[in-house]
C-alpha cells in the first residue's frame, strides 16, 4: 500500500469536506459544524487528529499502547474445561512453539491442547512436537496419512474431553487472557453455545496490524463472508452434533461449521476485544485470499449447502472484486408490493422517479401510491392524473395535513394493498432493474426487518451505504461520498450485511412487521423517524439488512431542504433530544458496528477510548 504524504492526505480531506458541505448544506452551514470540520482538518495537518485509522500499522500500535488496560482477575465459580483443537502440518518450528506457548501461558488454566499432526514431513515440525509430548496439558496424535485439515481437526475433536472446544491454527497466537475472557462471559451466561472475539494479524516482523473489529451476531453477514473467523469457542456437544468439520470443505471448513452451528443455536455471543493474532505467512489466507483460490470456491459451496439445509430457494454468486458472496433469494410467487412515495409539488422530480420505476422494474406485482401532501402547482396535478390514466397500478392518496413524514407514510401503509411495502422518496431514481425482486426476497425472510439499498448522488458517489446508530449524536451514514465501485471495509459496499439502520429514502419491509412495531413514530415529524423505526424492529428481534447490489440515485432532500436551514434547526434539535431520551444507551451501542470504533468517524478509532 502506497504511503501518502501529509499534504496529499490533508488536500483529499479538504476536498471531501467541501464536497460534503455543499451536498448536504449548500454552504448554509451552522457555526458549530464549521468549527468541527476545521478542528478535524487541523488535527490531520498537525498529526493530532482525535481519530486513528486502524489500517495504519504505526498508528494502530500507538493506539494499542495508549489504551492498555490492566485486567482485574475475578474468582470464577464456573470453570469449564476447554479443549483447544490444533491441526498441525509442516509449520515452521518457531511459529509452532510460539503458538503452543501462547496457550500454555494462558491466565485461565483449565484447558487441554489436542494436537493432531497430519503426517508432517518437515523435520523441524516433528522435533518441536516431540518436545511437548510430556506436557500433561497436551495430547498429540500422529496421523500416518495426510488427510487435510477437516479430517485432522475431527481427530482432534475426538480427543477432546472439554465442555467447550476452541479452534486455533498452528502458527497463530492467543492473547494471554483470551480463555479467561471467554470463561468470564460464560460465568454470566453458561447457556451460551458459541463465543467469538475480535482479531488482528501479525506481519512477517511479528508486528500487530489490520485488526478486524467485528459486529455482534449477524446471520446475513455470515452468509456473505466468514466474518467470525478467530477466536471461536463452541460447545463440544453441539460441534459433534452437527458432524464436526465437513470433509471436502477444506479451505472453508470453519465457515461451514459456523453456518451449521448457527442452524442449531442462537445463543451466540461476541466479545469486542482483540484476543487472537492471525499470522501472515507465505501461502496463508491471512496474507492474501488469492493464495488459496480454492477457499473462495469452497466458501460458495458451504453457503449453498447451508441454504439447501434451510430449504431456502436462493442462489449464491461470488463477488469477485471483494472475494466474498452475494445471496439472492428467489421469489416463487410474487407477493404484492406497495411503493409509497410522498410528494408536494416538484412534478419534474417526481416524474423522474415514477418514470424510472415503470420503465426499469422487472418485478410485475406492484402498485405505486403517491401521497399528495398539499401540492399547489397545476403541473403536479397534471402529472398525477396522467399516471392514473396510463397505469392501472397507480393511485393517489391525499394527505391534507401539515408536513409530517411519519403520519403521511402511516396513512399510506393503511391504504396499501401489498403484503410488502417500500417507502421511497420522490427524489430517487431506480438503477437496478431487479431492485424489488432482490429486496422483497430478503424482506419476506422471517428474521429480517428493514431492507435498505445503496443510494448514490448523481456524480456516482455514495449518499447512503447504511447507518450507524449513535454516530454524530443520533445516527450517521457510512461510506458517504465514497466512489460507487469501492469495495468498502470487508466488502460492505458490495455484499449484503446486517446493520443497525437503513434510510427510509428507500426502505422495504413486510406490512405485517411495519404494523407490528406501530409504524413510524408520529412525534418525529421530519428527522429520525426511520432510525426510530429500525430500532423498534431490532427491539422485536429482527435483523435489518443493507443490500449494496441494489442501487438507486438519490437527489437528497431536494424537495424538503436541509434540517439546518433557518426555521428548522429548533425542530431538528427537539427530535435529536427525543431520540436520545427514548433510546438512551441503545442509541450509542450499535451491535452491528463495534464498541471499539469511534462514533465521530466511521470505522475509525478514538485516540483515547471513551
Amino acid at each position: 500500500m502506497k504511503k501518502e504524504n501529509r499534504i496529499t492526505i490533508v488536500s483529499k480531506n479538504i476536498y471531501r469536506g467541501v464536497k460534503s458541505l455543499w451536498k448536504k448544506y449548500h454552504f448554509m452551514v451552522p457555526l458549530e459544524i464549521w468549527k468541527k470540520e476545521v478542528r478535524y482538518l487541523w488535527g490531520i495537518a498537525t498529526d493530532r487528529s482525535p481519530l486513528i485509522n486502524p489500517m495504519d500499522i504505526k498508528k494502530y500500535n500507538m493506539w494499542l499502547n495508549e489504551n492498555k488496560e490492566e485486567i482485574k482477575y475475578k474468582k470464577l465459580k464456573y470453570n469449564p474445561l476447554i479443549s483447544i483443537l490444533m491441526p498441525v502440518y509442516n509449520v515452521e518450528e518457531k511459529y509452532l512453539r510460539e503458538c503452543i506457548e501462547s496457550i500454555l501461558d494462558q491466565s485461565y488454566k483449565n484447558f487441554e491442547i489436542c494436537i493432531v499432526n497430519d503426517a508432517s514431513t518437515k523435520k523441524e515440525t516433528l522435533e518441536a512436537l516431540k518436545e511437548f509430548e510430556e506436557n500433561e496439558k497436551i495430547k498429540i496424535k500422529y496421523r500416518k496419512k495426510n488427510g487435510h485439515i477437516s479430517r485432522a481437526t475431527n481427530d482432534a475433536l475426538k480427543m477432546a474431553s472439554g465442555e467447550y472446544v476452541a479452534l486455533i491454527d498452528n502458527d497463530d497466537v492467543l492473547v494471554k487472557d483470551a480463555l479467561y475472557k471467554v470463561v468470564e462471559v460464560l460465568n454470566k451466561d453458561n447457556k451460551l453455545d458459541l463465543i467469538y472475539t475480535d482479531e488482528d494479524k501479525l506481519d512477517k516482523h511479528g508486528t500487530r496490524c489490520y485488526p478486524h473489529f467485528k459486529p455482534d451476531w449477524s446471520p446475513d453477514t455470515l452468509l456473505s463472508l466468514n466474518y467470525i473467523c478467530h477466536l471461536v469457542v463452541a460447545r463440544t456437544k453441539l460441534v459433534k452434533e452437527v458432524g464436526g468439520f465437513t470433509v471436502g470443505m477444506e479451505g472453508a471448513q470453519d465457515h461451514d461449521l459456523l453456518l451449521k452451528l448457527s442452524e442449531k443455536t442462537d445463543r451466540i455471543y461476541h466479545i469486542p476485544e482483540v484476543l487472537y493474532h492471525w499470522r501472515m505467512t507465505e501461502g496463508s489466507t491471512a496474507l492474501k485470499l488469492d493464495n488459496k483460490d480454492y477457499a473462495n470456491d469452497k466458501g460458495k459451496l458451504a453457503i449453498e449447502a447451508a441454504l439447501k439445509r434451510r430449504k431456502l430457494g436462493a442462489k449464491v454468486e461470488k463477488d469477485l472484486p471483494s472475494t466474498y458472496y452475494r445471496v439472492f433469494y428467489g421469489v416463487k410467487k410474487e407477493p404484492k408490493v406497495s411503493i409509497i412515495i410522498p410528494t408536494k409539488d416538484y412534478a419534474d422530480v417526481t416524474e423522474a422517479c415514477l418514470k424510472s420505476i415503470y420503465e426499469k422494474t422487472t418485478y410485475k406485482n406492484y402498485e405505486v401510491i403517491v401521497v399528495n401532501n398539499r401540492s399547489e402547482e397545476e403541473k403536479t396535478f397534471e402529472l398525477l392524473n396522467r399516471y392514473k390514466k396510463e397505469h392501472k397500478n397507480f393511485r393517489v392518496v391525499d394527505a391534507d395535513m401539515e408536513f409530517n413524514y411519519s403520519r403521511i407514510n402511516n396513512l399510506a401503509v393503511k391504504e396499501a394493498k401489498g403484503e410488502v411495502v417500500i417507502l421511497l422518496n420522490n427524489d430517487t431514481e431506480v438503477i437496478t432493474p431487479e431492485w424489488i425482486t432482490i429486496m422483497v426476497g430478503y424482506a419476506v425472510q422471517p428474521h429480517v426487518g428493514a431492507v435498505g439499498a445503496k443510494l448514490l448522488y448523481p456524480d456516482n458517489t455514495v449518499q447512503h451505504g447504511g447507518v450507524v446508530l449513535g454516530m454524530g449524536g443520533v445516527a450517521g451514514h457510512i461510506f458517504l461520498n465514497e466512489k460507487r465501485d469501492e469495495i468498502g471495509i470487508y466488502g460492505r459496499m458490495r455484499v449484503p450485511y446486517n446493520i443497525g439502520a437503513v434510510t427510509a429514502a428507500c426502505l422495504c419491509v413486510e406490512k405485517k412487521k411495519f404494523e407490528e412495531v406501530g409504524g413510524l413514530e408520529e412525534d418525529l415529524k421530519v428527522a429520525f423517524n426511520d432510525i426510530d423505526f429500525n430500532m423498534k424492529l431490532l427491539k422485536k428481534g429482527y435483523f435489518n439488512i443493507m443490500l449494496p447490489m441494489v442501487e438507486l440515485y438519490h437527489y437528497e432532500s431536494k424537495s424538503r431542504g436541509t434540517d439546518m436551514a433557518p426555521g428548522k434547526k429548533e425542530r431538528f434539535q427537539r427530535e435529536v433530544l427525543y431520540m436520545q431520551d427514548k433510546w438512551g444507551e441503545d442509541l450509542v451501542n450499535d451491535k452491528y458496528y463495534n464498541a471499539n470504533y469511534s462514533l465521530d468517524g466511521p470505522f475509525m478509532l478514538d485516540r483515547k477510548k471513551k
